[in-house]
């Protein structure tokens, strides 16, 4: 559940950066789309990075218009930038610090629906990345990451081990997980972690990189193989595609789920209280985890598993500290008092093989 978003700005002065590794948008699709919604066509921008372009055409025109779509309707009046880059190491990492310096567009907020398994990435990769995450905190930029769509897992088909996703994993990255919400004619009936038992599950877990941050050490996260690392995610929303998102694509009506979906759904939450607060939340988990006023406005998750872990009263490796209520939590984060917790430091692929998207869950059409 994201309930009570507030309204008051709509984002209007803030900048959302999304990174694709493929596929493009169509500018009709997205006229078509906000105009069904009698919302205002978001000002969007493709920056070209390492060569690549906005290429519509391909299978992963999808999830680019499920980024858009879903961060410009939170967000209907914030300027969107699509960083476009080869599916590599070094153009997944380069479209990430052309968005972070970004003197143009100037990014509050970053969606990344890109990722893969921790293990699956080099020791330096890892650094690299991490390095530019630690950036954008150090500019007050968040990043908002996908945590994945295969369960505790992190693979397709899943197998035993317990893994988490990068860069969701990164300390310095709001870690994105998925839940199953379920509404009728007088509100939402129910929400619980995201899992279809098909291989499809909201990822999390804990990190075998990253250490336990000081401030997830109240949070009692599960060592795994006896070591204290990162948990993983910290919060959620809706991701299963049996209750996910109408996004128009190709001049088509589709329903696409997944933590891909997640992210950008958090970005525009963002954008909309950085708007309202007049400056940027920038690194945000500190300020999540630290004051319990701060986690009271988020709705607990208790029902459910990802497969290795289950939810449970305050956060769990499934969905975090759960899904929040937008205006409440905007409250909380406008009260300096509520702001505890000092800034710390902050796809997907083999090293040699191209990256695949954190959330993926397969759409259903209508002509």
């Amino acid at each position: 559940m994201l309930s009570r978003f507030p309204s008051e700005s709509a984002g209007a002065v803030e900048c959302i950066a999304i990174i694709e590794l493929g596929g493009g948008y169509r500018s009709a699709d997205l006229t078509n789309y906000f105009r069904q919604l009698r919302l205002p066509v978001p000002a969007v921008a493709a920056v070209s990075v390492d060569g690549a372009r906005n290429s519509p055409g391909g299978d992963a025109d999808g999830e680019v218009m499920l980024d858009i779509e879903v961060a410009a309707a939170i967000a209907p009046k914030a300027k969107i930038a699509v960083y476009f880059a080869p599916n590599t190491d070094r153009g997944f990492l380069d479209a990430i610090k052309t968005a972070v310096h970004d003197r143009l567009h100037r990014p509050s907020v970053i969606s990344i629906s890109w990722g893969g398994a921790e293990e699956t990435w080099t020791a330096q990769s890892l650094r690299n990345y991490d390095a530019a995450f630690q950036e954008a905190a150090a500019l007050g930029v968040t990043i908002a990451a996908a945590a994945g769509d295969h369960g505790s897992s992190d693979v397709d088909p899943n197998d035993t081990k317990n893994r988490v996703d990068f860069p969701a994993a990164s300390p310095f990255v709001l870690a994105c997980g998925g839940t199953r919400l379920e509404a009728d004619a007088t509100g939402i009936s129910s929400e619980v972690v995201w899992n279809n038992n098909d291989n499809w599950a909201t990822g999390g877990g804990v990190s075998a990189v990253f250490p336990l941050p000081d401030w997830q050490k109240q949070m009692r996260v599960p060592p795994l193989d006896g070591r204290a690392g990162r948990g993983v995610p910290d919060v959620a929303g809706n991701a299963d595609s049996e209750t996910g998102y109408r996004v128009r694509v190709n001049g088509r009506d589709v329903v696409i789920g997944g933590t891909s979906a997640v992210a950008p759904l958090w970005a525009g939450l963002i954008a909309q209280m950085n708007q309202t607060l007049g400056k940027p939340v920038g690194y945000l988990n500190p300020l999540l985890y630290s004051r319990a006023a701060v986690r009271a406005t988020f709705h607990d998750i208790t029902k459910g598993n990802n497969g290795g872990y289950s939810a449970g009263p305050g956060w769990d490796a499934c969905t975090g500290l759960g899904t929040p209520n937008g205006s409440d939590l905007l409250a909380k984060l406008k009260n300096p008092t509520a702001r505890g917790g000092a800034a710390a430091k902050p796809a997907n692929k083999h090293k040699t093989n191209p990256g695949h998207r954190s959330g993926a869950k397969p759409p259903k059409g209508n002509p």
